[in-house]
C-alpha cells in the first residue's frame, strides 16, 4: 500500500480534527495532503492519490472523520470509500486524462498527417508550430484578458504563418526530401531561439475563463476539472468538421484524391498548388489550435515543441501516415498508454509509450489504418 512514516517525523503533522466543523489542512503542501491517510496508531501511510479527489480516514482519539479534498478546499462527512472504490475512481480519472491528453494530440497529428498525406512533406517544424500558437494565445490572452481570442489569435498566426511557409521555403524544396528535413529542422532552431528571446525560458500556462476553471462532481464522487472536459469536447467537435469536410465536401474529395493518387488530380486539371497551400495552413492553424489549448494542461516552455512532435510523430505511425482516422486511432491509443504508463508504471512510462510503436511497425509497417505503398 505504500511506506509508512511515523506520526510527527519532520514535517509530517497530524491535522486537526474537529468534530464539529470542517478539518484544517494549515501548512500542508496539495503533495502532502493527496499522500496521507491516518491510522489509529498515529502512523502515516503513503496511499495511492486520484488527481482532484482524494479520500482520508483520520482517528484523533474519539474523533474520526472523512476528508474529501476539493479544488475549493476541504469539507468533512463524506461516505467512506472502500479499497476497491479509490481503484476504480482512480482509473476513471486516468482513463479521462488520457482522453484529454490524446484529445491534444489529436490536434497536432492530424495536421501533420495531412501534410505528409497530400504533400508527402515530414514538416519537423510542426511542434515549433504547436509552442508559437501557445505562446501567442498567452501574449494575447494578457493583452485583452479574453481566452477565445487567444484561441483565435493562435490558429489564425499559425495559419499565415503555414501559408508563408509553403509559398516560400517549401515550394523551392518539393520533392527534395533531405532539404525538407533540414529546412523544417532549421527552422524549430529559428522559431526556439526567437520564443526564448521573446517569452523567456519560465514555464508558462494559459488560464481558463470563469467557469472553466472550476471542477464538476461527476457520479462516484470524482471531481474533475471542467477545463480538460472543454479540451476533449473542443477536440471531438474539430475532428467532427475535419471528417466532414474530408469525407463530405468537393474540397475533401480532392485532399483525399491528392493522397491516393496525385498524378491524377494533376490530370484533371485542379490547381494543385493551391491545394498544397490549404492543407499546409491547415495543418498549421490545428497546430496553433492544439497549442493554445495545450498550454492549460502542459507547460510552454522551450523544448516543449520536441516533446509533442515526438508524441505525433508516434500517433501518425502507429494510426498510419496519411490516414485521418489513423490520427483519431493512434491519438486514443497513445494518450491512454502514456497516461496510464505515468499513472501506474512511472518506471515504465516509456516502455509504455513506445512499446506500441515497435510492434506495429513489426507487424504493420504502414500503421493500422495506413495504406501499402505499392
Amino acid at each position: 500500500m505504500g511506506r509508512r512514516l511515523r506520526h510527527g517525523a519532520g514535517p509530517q503533522t497530524r491535522p486537526r480534527c474537529n468534530p464539529s466543523g470542517p478539518d484544517t489542512w494549515s501548512g500542508r503542501s496539495d503533495a502532502q495532503i493527496d499522500a496521507m491517510r491516518w491510522t489509529v496508531d498515529g502512523t502515516c501511510i503513503v496511499s495511492y492519490g486520484v488527481p482532484q479527489v482524494t479520500y482520508m480516514r483520520m482517528h484523533a482519539g474519539s474523533c474520526a472523520r472523512v476528508v474529501r479534498r476539493t479544488e475549493e478546499g476541504v469539507t468533512a462527512g463524506a461516505p467512506v470509500p472502500d479499497r476497491s472504490e479509490e481503484l476504480v475512481n482512480q482509473f476513471i480519472a486516468q482513463t479521462l486524462n488520457g482522453l484529454t491528453l490524446a484529445g491534444i494530440m489529436f490536434l497536432v497529428s492530424s495536421g501533420f498527417t495531412l501534410v505528409f498525406g497530400v504533400m508527402r512533406i515530414t514538416n519537423l517544424a510542426h511542434g515549433a508550430f504547436y509552442l508559437l500558437g501557445g505562446y501567442i494565445a498567452y501574449s494575447t490572452i494578457e493583452a485583452v484578458g479574453n481566452f477565445f481570442v487567444g484561441l483565435v489569435a493562435a490558429a489564425l498566426a499559425m495559419g499565415v504563418l503555414g501559408v508563408l511557409l509553403e509559398r516560400t521555403l517549401v515550394k523551392r524544396m518539393r520533392g527534395q526530401v533531405m532539404a525538407e528535413l533540414l529546412a523544417t529542422l532549421g527552422l524549430v532552431y529559428v522559431i526556439d531561439d526567437l520564443a526564448l528571446a521573446t517569452w523567456g525560458g519560465d514555464p508558462l500556462s494559459l488560464r481558463l475563463p470563469g467557469f472553466l476553471q472550476k471542477s464538476s462532481t461527476l457520479p462516484g464522487g470524482i471531481v474533475y476539472p471542467n477545463g480538460r472536459f472543454f479540451i476533449l469536447g473542443a477536440a471531438v467537435v474539430i475532428g467532427l468538421l475535419l471528417y466532414y469536410l474530408l469525407r463530405r465536401t468537393r474540397i475533401g474529395a480532392i485532399v483525399r484524391a491528392g493522397v491516393d493518387d496525385r498524378p491524377m488530380v494533376n490530370v484533371m486539371g485542379i490547381n494543385v498548388r493551391l491545394v498544397f497551400t490549404s492543407v499546409f495552413a491547415l495543418g498549421s492553424l490545428l497546430a496553433g489550435v492544439g497549442g493554445a489549448l495545450g498550454g492549460t494542461v502542459l507547460t510552454l516552455a522551450p523544448n516543449a515543441d520536441a516533446e509533442i512532435l515526438t508524441f505525433a510523430l508516434i500517433v501518425v505511425i502507429v494510426g498510419g501516415l496519411g490516414s485521418f482516422e489513423g490520427a483519431v486511432l493512434g491519438s486514443l491509443i497513445v494518450g491512454l498508454l502514456s497516461n496510464y504508463g505515468q499513472a501506474y508504471f512511472p518506471a515504465l512510462a516509456y516502455f509504455a509509450l513506445f512499446a506500441p510503436l515497435v510492434i506495429v511497425l513489426l507487424v504493420r509497417p504502414q500503421g493500422l489504418l495506413g495504406r501499402s505503398v505499392a
